[in-house]
C-alpha cells in the first residue's frame, strides 16, 4: 500500500476534518466530485470504508478515524516541508559574478552590494574589479559594470551608481607654481601628466568639451601606471598633472593638496550601467540584483519628489 496516491490521503484528510465534502472543497478550491472521486478510489484501494455519508453529514468510520489520527501530523510535516521549500524558492540563491571597472568597486559599489546581500543571504557574489573591455559574458561572468559607450547594442542596461559623474584634471599647488597653469587642453602638450595606462596596454585619452567644441588629446606622460592611488600620489607629490574621475581626487581637491583646473572644459557625463545579455535566460540571482537596482531607482526619484 505504500504507493496510495498522496493527493487522495489529502482529500481524506480535509473531508474528514471538515465533516463535509463542500466545505473541503471550497477549502482546498476543488470540487466536491473530485474529493468524492479521490475517497472512491481510496476505500477501494484500502478495502474499508473510510467515511459514513449521508445527506446530511461526513463522519469517519473507526477505521477513518485511525487513519485520521495518523495521517493528520504526517501530512501537517509535508505541508510545512512544502511551505520551506517554496520560501527557498522566493529567496533566490547561487552565484552572482560581476565584472566591474576599478571606479565602482572604490567608490559606490560597496555600499550597493551590502544593501544587496543583506536582503539575500543565499547568494554567494563574486566581484572583480577590472579596467579591461573584455566580453564578460565569454570570461563566465553573469553581468557587467560599464559606461554607455562601452555598451553592445543587444545588451540590456540597467542604471547603477550615480547618474552624474565627471573627470577632473588637476596639479599641485607646487607644479603650478614651477610650471604655471594651464589655460587651454592643447597646453597640457607643454606640461607634465601623470597618466592611466590599461590592462589592454592602452594609454587613456584626456577629453575636454566647451561650446560644442571637442579636443582629444595624449598627453606628455612623466609618470605612468594602472593605480589610481598612485597616480593621485604623483600629483599631489608636484610630479604632474592628473586627470582622472572626481571622486578619486575629492579629498585631495578638499584639503588643497590639489587644485582644479580647466574646470570649463570638463563637463559631467552619464554614469555607469549593470548590462547583461537580452539573448539569454536571466538566472535568479541576477534577477534577483536587477530588481534590487530597480527599486533603488524608484526610491531614489520618490525621494527627489
Amino acid at each position: 500500500m505504500t504507493d496510495l496516491p498522496l493527493a487522495d490521503l489529502d482529500a481524506f484528510v480535509a473531508v474528514a476534518g471538515e465533516r463535509s465534502f463542500r466545505a473541503a472543497a471550497r477549502k482546498r478550491g476543488v470540487s466536491p466530485s473530485s474529493l468524492s472521486e479521490a475517497l472512491r478510489r481510496l476505500e477501494e484501494r484500502l478495502g474499508v470504508r473510510l467515511l459514513n455519508r449521508t445527506t446530511r453529514s461526513v463522519t469517519a468510520t473507526e477505521a477513518g478515524e485511525r487513519l485520521l489520527e495518523r495521517l493528520s501530523p504526517a501530512m501537517t510535516d509535508i505541508q510545512g516541508a512544502l511551505d520551506a521549500i517554496s520560501d527557498v524558492a522566493d529567496r533566490p540563491t547561487g552565484r552572482l559574478r560581476l565584472n566591474v571597472p576599478t571606479i565602482a568597486a572604490m567608490t559606490f559599489l560597496s555600499d550597493t552590494v551590502n544593501r544587496f546581500l543583506r536582503l539575500h543571504p543565499g547568494i554567494l557574489l563574486e566581484v572583480i574589479a577590472d579596467d579591461s573591455f573584455i566580453d564578460v559574458l565569454a570570461k563566465g561572468f553573469d553581468a557587467g559594470v560599464r559606461y554607455d559607450e562601452r555598451l553592445e547594442r543587444d545588451m540590456i542596461a540597467v542604471p547603477i551608481g550615480p547618474r552624474r559623474q565627471r573627470f577632473v584634471t588637476a596639479a599641485s599647488p607646487a607644479y603650478i607654481e614651477a610650471h604655471g597653469r594651464p589655460e587651454h587642453p592643447r597646453d597640457l602638450l607643454d606640461h607634465r601628466c601623470v597618466v592611466h595606462r590599461f590592462s589592454s596596454g592602452a594609454m587613456s585619452q584626456w577629453e575636454y568639451e566647451r561650446d560644442g567644441e571637442v579636443i582629444t588629446l595624449q598627453p606628455t606622460a612623466r609618470f605612468i601606471c594602472n593605480t589610481m592611488a598612485l597616480q593621485v600620489g604623483a600629483a599631489v607629490a608636484g610630479l604632474g598633472i592628473v586627470t582622472t574621475f572626481e571622486d578619486f581626487l575629492r579629498p585631495a581637491l578638499e584639503n588643497g593638496s590639489l587644485v582644479p583646473l580647466l574646470e570649463d572644459w570638463l563637463p559631467p557625463f552619464s554614469g555607469p550601467f549593470l548590462y547583461y545579455s537580452s539573448h539569454r535566460h536571466v538566472p535568479p540571482p541576477l534577477r534577483a540584483f536587477i530588481d534590487f537596482l530597480r527599486a533603488e531607482q524608484r526610491r531614489a526619484a520618490n525621494a527627489a519628489i
